[in-house]
């Protein structure tokens, strides 16, 4: 166990043991890496957050917390209270260096864990969250924006799996209302205009090329007789082949992405299932629904809405809330403990309605949880672009990650929390300079690589056994062990917070130190060349499970 395992605990029940009365939820405070090394290894600042519940000084809380403090035999060469009551702990050599072995002998499992197999999972099972994300309408390409979204989803769910979540990554397909009628009628407009016939494109529809492309790719293969067919019959077999069709894009450009989906969910399903009609006879039967001006209404002012919400409209039509709410019940009954969505900034207003509706289901705020995604600036040369030519109206996804490469595009978009404006520099994501963090973080890996190929040596048969790792101590090799041990709490934080931009933070600060150690000191021939080999393996290995995680290569040559 590392550092950040056995530390914390040993405090939580240093700590309880002070007063009975005291339980784990009072015990609220932070242990890291401590910046300056003049104060040991690692610190915590529980003394501090406890003192006002016991009523006494920090400093005194401090000291009797150390007094109390019950760690391995030589575990730390050094614990001390600092200031007005910071704890500070000094690793013995030893224990500092001990994370190597354990990084070796778990190699593409280090930072795994269990934290995930909730109580009610099952034997070895974890908990089943279900992360949807992009979901775009099939409406037209994806945009930058659903690029972002997708980064974000997939590292969540990556997350939640590395943590012991038994995860579904779903997509869901709005294949329903006006959005889709538009597309509908523009594509009938388009393959109009294909046969040479004067159509105009219906109010709010779609104007892109890949309209007009798919108009031509009809005519070819049923012939110009499509064009004939009466109006109705020919919007709605548009309908289909669209829906079709940009589905079918949607999917080519995720897979290239390096996303994948275990369910494409659509709302027509909902409809043929009944679950729309089993969502209001429940909602019926929780008393939450009334009528007023002939239209159905759910009472969502008593679930923390700031309005009621409408149903079902005077003409009988659903308003978007309710399929909303029968899709996440579905949820529910497949059995998920967690529904996480990845929406998009413009659906932020729509986030309590969801939330008071699933209240009145008897749902409790555990079970649904939205991360926000803004949109996306793409800046090349220091302007803006602005659209696609394909499109008219956007940057398409397809377009960013074939100028800059799928590991750039995917980096950059989880540099920064999902609702966080963001500016992707194109400029920036094609350099190959120490600028560029995903160049930077890769270059790291590939360099530690460059070590063995020089030394003529496996990486996998460089093995701790036998070496004396108490050698290690420069302070570049000093941080690169801290940083080496905060791995797994790193990703057991990030996945409890869905951040999965902590992760691209930490690497970049690994991937530093790192280069510093290869720049400062030799490997090979050196006193030191043993131990150092196991480092640069442990380094590797980190770096290659973070990038991993995230859905990037970690390649051995740049």
């Amino acid at each position: 166990m590392t550092p950040h395992e056995v530390i914390p605990e040993a405090l939580v029940n240093a700590a309880l043991s002070l007063d009975a009365s005291l339980s784990r939820a009072d015990l609220v405070f932070t242990f890291g890496e401590t910046r300056d090394p003049a104060h040991g290894d690692y610190a915590t600042n529980l003394a501090l957050t406890l003192a006002p519940k016991l009523g006494k000084k920090p400093r005194a809380v401090a000291e009797a917390i150390v007094a109390r403090l019950e760690l391995p035999p030589g575990y730390v060469s050094k614990i001390e209270v600092a200031g007005p009551g910071f704890i500070n702990f000094v690793l013995a050599r030893e224990e500092r260096a001990a994370v190597l072995a354990r990084i070796v002998a778990e190699g593409s499992r280090y930072g795994r864990s269990d934290a995930g197999a909730g109580a009610g999972a099952g034997a070895g099972r974890g908990t089943k969250v279900n992360v949807e994300f992009v979901s775009a309408n099939p409406t037209g390409p994806l945009h930058v924006g659903h690029g972002r979204g997708a980064a974000l989803g997939d590292a969540i769910a990556t997350l939640l799996e590395w943590t012991g979540h038994a995860v579904t990554r779903e997509f869901y397909v709005n294949d329903g209302g006006a959005q889709i009628d538009k597309l509908a009628r523009s594509l009938w407009a388009r393959v109009q205009q294909c046969a040479g016939r004067a159509a105009e494109i219906p109010e709010g529809g779609y104007h892109g090329d890949y309209l007009k492309e798919l108009a031509a790719d009809i005519l070819a293969r049923e012939g110009r007789g499509f064009a004939d067919l009466p109006e109705p019959e020919g919007v709605s077999r548009c309908r289909a082949i669209a829906v079709r069709s940009q589905r079918a894009e949607q999917d080519a450009d995720l897979r290239e992405f390096g996303v994948r989906f275990d369910v494409v969910f659509s709302e027509s399903q909902l409809y043929r299932e009944g679950a729309i009609d089993q969502a209001l006879a429940e909602l019926a039967r929780h008393g939450v629904t009334f009528e007023r001006d002939g239209a159905l209404w759910l009472r969502s002012t008593a679930f923390g809405d700031d309005k009621d919400r409408v149903l079902r409209k005077s003409d009988g039509t659903y308003t978007y809330l309710l399929p909303d709410i029968a899709y996440h019940r579905h949820k529910r009954e497949r059995g998920f403990a967690r529904a996480i969505d990845v929406w998009g900034a413009d659906h932020h207003g729509y986030v309590p309605r969801v939330r008071a509706a699933l209240r009145a289901l008897g749902y409790g705020d555990d079970f649904f949880h939205v991360q926000i995604v803004q949109l996306v600036r793409v800046m090349r040369g220091g302007e803006e672009v602005r659209f696609s030519k394909r499109t008219g109206e956007f940057v398409t996804l397809r377009d960013l990650f074939q100028e800059t490469g799928v590991d750039a595009a995917r980096y950059f978009f989880l540099m920064r929390r999902g609702d966080a404006q963001f500016v992707f520099d194109v400029d920036l994501a094609k350099s190959q300079t120490e600028d560029n963090p995903v160049f930077y973080v890769q270059m790291a890996h590939a360099r530690m690589s460059g070590i063995f190929r020089v030394a003529a040596r496996e990486p996998e048969r460089v093995t701790a056994d036998g070496v004396d790792l108490g050698t290690l101590t420069t302070a570049e090799e000093v941080d690169l062990l801290k940083e080496l041990a905060a791995f797994p709490g790193l990703v057991a934080r990030a996945a409890e917070a869905l951040e999965p931009h902590r992760l691209t933070g930490y690497l970049d600060g690994l991937a530093r130190i790192a280069h510093a150690w290869y720049h400062k000191y030799r490997v090979l021939g050196e006193p030191e060349e043993t131990a150092r080999l196991v480092l640069a393996r442990a380094v590797r290995q980190v770096l290659a499970n973070g990038l991993t995680l995230l859905g990037i290569r970690a390649p051995d040559r740049m």
